[in-house]
């Protein structure tokens, strides 16, 4: 390689070792920006809004997407990945007059989090049925 490239090259002796306090810090620190996943974007009206959701990919952003969709009072609603190497996703979401984006995102949370709940009960009641005829 050309000598250019080498004199870059930092050598790893140069970095600071963490002290293990000083670590605790910074990872008390980051659970701390956790706590807040879903960012509005800018342009934000009542009506139209994109919220950023960080550590979420498709699995949320359809679901949600389907579960907003139901809503009557709902224009549009749709989500993408921003790009596939970020674990981000952004929903858009447009209401008519008669109620605000928050409220809309609100509910489809809401709702989302009622159909697993009922799958979940439905699952455990098939999977406990199942068990019991097996060892009858």
């Amino acid at each position: 390689m050309p000598s250019s490239v080498h004199s870059q090259d930092q050598s790893m002796l140069d970095v600071d070792p963490q002290v293990p306090e000083q670590q605790a810090e910074e990872d008390e620190a980051a659970g701390i920006l956790d706590e807040q996943r879903i960012t509005i974007l800018p342009g934000a009206l009542e009506t139209a809004a994109s919220f950023q959701f960080e550590g979420e990919d498709h699995t949320l952003g359809n679901a949600l997407r389907y579960v907003i969709m139901k809503n009557p009072e709902v224009e549009f609603c749709g989500y993408t990945i921003p790009h596939p190497s970020e674990a981000k996703m952004n929903l858009r979401i447009q209401t008519y007059d008669t109620t605000t984006v928050f409220e809309v995102l609100r509910k489809g949370l809401d709702d989302l989090m009622d159909l697993c709940d009922v799958v979940t009960e439905k699952f455990t009641v098939a999977r406990d049925g199942f068990d019991a005829e097996k060892m009858q």
